[in-house]
């Protein structure tokens, strides 16, 4: 025989020897396993059956083996899955862990932890997971999980050095000189007070203010003709800014309180001089728009003695001056009872050294970025002085006066506009000048430690308060069911509580529907915060939830409309815009924007909003009452169907609306009629005055003297009951 045809041959038993045993294999050895490819072998298959010889059977198999998939059994895939070490079943715990970082030392998922305190007295609702659990729970859970724990070693943390900056002691008397008096112009709304700042200083703000009414505090510096400073603040007349009025007499020398002469004292009049009583600051009291037939300057006076306002023609040490802002009148004897009560209190401020003052006003500008209108109180501002207020801090760059013109210092009483701040201060912050940019950190590092501490500390309150309230809860749940076995008292807190694990801390927000999440954005700061304490007055949770997530200064961005579209918000503006792009951004998401001038505006517009949140009520509409006079039954096949003899007393009976039947003044049923028949014929219809017989869609017997009444239910929208006050 050819000696190749039979090297063929054994080729050919060789490799059928080769796939039974691969066969063989797969199917005994790793059924269901994974495949998974490797990477070929050195010695191909053709090498086998060009060279027989040198193989033999297993290492035929092998190779074979490595030319196909390699088999990664169930066994080898769970090795190669990471795992979170465990130190022999131990967990390290510490104090104040939040719910991801237990279920992370764990080596648990978050809902883990969900269901290990599904019967514990916490309440799920409330749980988040940066939710902090308090040592006891912590416990609980490990245990709970069939693990051990350890109490991790605590790092002593060193008491951090207090590195605030204060202000300086009192000066020596000797360095002390004369400064302008701060004035603020405090009164009821259109009293007139911005035009009284507009004779004064020749200038027309009020014309600009939406509405005549002064929008957010300014601060001027008014020359007179006789060579005396008046440092002016204009304080908002709305009573929607108290707070900022507030915030105004705190660096005030004089109040100068404008009262109309018509008008005669109202609520913010009053308001206003319990601010200035509050600080201590003295009055002067200026009865405007005398020029007016109407005007009563004496009633002003005697109103004022029921608030101990006393002027000096009744024994008292308050100055009154009759003026008449818009012509001009009187204004310069009311500027020399200014200087003349500035002079009896001898104002005076230190000059040198250090400087001190108020933020009055800040802002963030397109061109100049944040901005503050400040009063110097001690010290000479000057260009590159680091200042820190709150927790920014600002290196001086440039500094303008109330016309907007650059002056390179500031003295003390001086109202200036400040550039050169990392972000915007609040306004009432205190300003101190520190040495340098290294100490400007260090001291904005510490207000921002003890911010956090204070935080904390409250939070922890928060927790400890609301563990208290759901232990009492619980402790009272488990009284409830001692009479109860332990399996069945475990059956039942698991059927009551069991969709509560289900439910992410995200969806069960969302199932509040009746919430309205708000953004405000204003254009400075003291308009944004004189918002927000409106808004802090809000009391109709019950009805619907008022949700600020967001509040800021500057135009509407594109962050604002993403934040609304994610909580189903509304964006509202106060004097500030938004752009085309913007609006358009919002329009197709189905955002609103509301933007307003008027302060009152917004707050009535809000309250429409709210309003349209509101589930409507549902209104009964009385059509007709019928009386049962006799009562007898009508047999339907088999059934007998109890039949009212009625007598419509006032309106109709229409067929198509609903009834109820009233026994003794308690509703006993509610339905639709089955029929309505007239001398045996079917009608829609009863008048008043007509007799008829009646069935309902139930059996109910009937009673001589029932009432039977048709009516009609109409949804009405709900107004929400919160007062802003105005």
């Amino acid at each position: 025989m050819n000696r190749g045809l039979i090297l063929k041959c054994e080729n050919l038993v060789q490799l059928h020897g080769a796939c039974w045993q691969l066969r063989t294999f797969s199917s005994r050895k790793v059924h269901r396993a994974q495949w998974k490819p490797v990477q070929s072998s050195a010695h191909p298959v053709w090498s086998i059956l060009l060279y027989p010889q040198f193989w033999q059977k297993q290492k035929l198999t092998t190779v074979a083996l490595s030319q196909c998939r390699h088999l990664a059994t169930k066994e080898e895939t769970k090795k190669k899955k990471k795992k979170i070490p465990l130190t022999k079943g131990e967990v390290e715990i510490r104090q104040k862990m939040t719910v991801e970082e237990l279920a992370l030392a764990m080596g648990k998922d978050i809902d883990h932890i969900y269901e290990a305190l599904l019967y514990t007295d916490i309440d799920l609702d409330s749980l988040e997971s940066d939710s902090i659990l308090d040592e006891e729970h912590i416990k609980l859970i490990v245990k709970k999980s069939g693990m051990k724990y350890k109490s991790a070693k605590l790092k002593e943390e060193k008491e951090r050095e207090n590195t605030d900056a204060v202000k300086r002691p009192p000066a020596d008397p000797a360095v002390l000189t004369p400064r302008p008096p701060v004035v603020t112009i405090l009164g009821h709304v259109d009293h007139g007070k911005t035009t009284l700042l507009d004779s004064l200083r020749k200038t027309q703000v009020a014309s600009m203010e939406a509405g005549g009414i002064t929008q957010h505090i300014g601060a001027f510096l008014v020359h007179l003709p006789s060579g005396e400073k008046i440092t002016f603040l204009d304080t908002p007349g709305h009573a929607a800014f108290s707070a900022m009025r507030a915030r105004g007499t705190h660096v005030t020398d004089i109040v100068i309180l404008v009262v109309a002469a018509e008008d005669g004292v109202m609520q913010q009049t009053i308001e206003s001089i319990q601010h200035a009583k509050n600080a201590g600051v003295p009055l002067i009291l200026a009865i405007n728009k005398c020029d007016k037939p109407e005007a009563d300057p004496e009633r002003v006076k005697k109103e004022l003695l029921a608030h101990d306002v006393v002027c000096e023609e009744f024994g008292g040490d308050v100055q009154a001056v009759n003026i008449s802002a818009l012509k001009g009148e009187n204004l310069m004897v009311l500027a020399e009872a200014t200087v003349a009560l500035a002079e009896m209190l001898e104002l005076k401020a230190d000059p040198t050294g250090l400087v001190e003052g108020t933020v009055i006003e800040s802002r963030k500008d397109k061109g100049k970025g944040p901005v503050t209108t400040a009063i110097v109180q001690r010290g000479t501002l000057k260009k590159g002085c680091v200042l820190v207020a709150g927790k920014t801090w600002a290196k001086v760059r440039f500094m303008f006066d109330e016309n907007g013109k650059a002056i390179d210092a500031a003295s003390p009483g001086i109202p200036v506009e400040i550039m050169g701040w990392k972000e915007v201060p609040s306004a009432g912050d205190e300003i101190l000048e520190v040495e340098s940019e290294q100490r400007a950190h260090d001291v904005v590092a510490w207000r921002t430690y003890v911010e956090q501490q204070e935080k904390m500390k409250r939070d922890v309150e928060v927790i400890e308060a609301k563990q208290k309230e759901h232990r009492m809860e619980y402790e009272k749940q488990q009284q409830n069911l001692a009479h109860l076995t332990w399996r069945q008292r475990k059956a039942a807190l698991y059927k009551a509580n069991k969709h509560l694990v289900f439910l992410k801390p995200k969806e069960r927000t969302e199932m509040d529907k009746n919430v309205l999440p708000v953004i405000v954005k204003g254009d400075v700061d003291g308009s944004v915060e004189a918002i927000l304490n409106i808004l802090d007055s809000y009391d109709a949770d019950d009805e619907c939830k008022l949700e600020i997530i967001h509040f800021g200064m500057g135009d509407i961005s594109e962050t604002d409309i993403s934040l609304a579209e994610t909580f189903n918000g509304v964006v509202f503006g106060f004097s500030v815009k938004a752009n085309e792009s913007i609006k358009q951004l919002a329009a197709k998401k189905g955002i609103k924007i509301k933007l307003h001038n008027i302060i009152y505006k917004l707050i009535e517009d809000l309250k429409e909003e709210l309003n349209s949140r509101l589930l409507p009520s549902v209104v009964e509409n009385t059509i007709g009452e019928a009386s049962v006079l006799d009562i007898f039954s009508v047999t339907v096949g088999k059934n007998k169907i109890p039949v009212a003899g009625c007598r419509v007393q006032k309106g109709l009976l229409d067929k198509k609306m609903k009834f109820k039947l009233v026994r003794n003044g308690d509703v006993i049923w509610r339905g639709s009629l089955s029929s309505l028949k007239h001398h045996k014929d079917d009608v829609a219809v009863i008048k008043t005055g007509m007799d008829c017989g009646l069935s309902l869609d139930k059996y109910i017997e009937f009673r001589i003297g029932d009432e039977i009444v048709c009516y009609e239910e109409k949804e009405v929208q709900q107004t929400t009951s919160w007062d802003p006050g105005f």
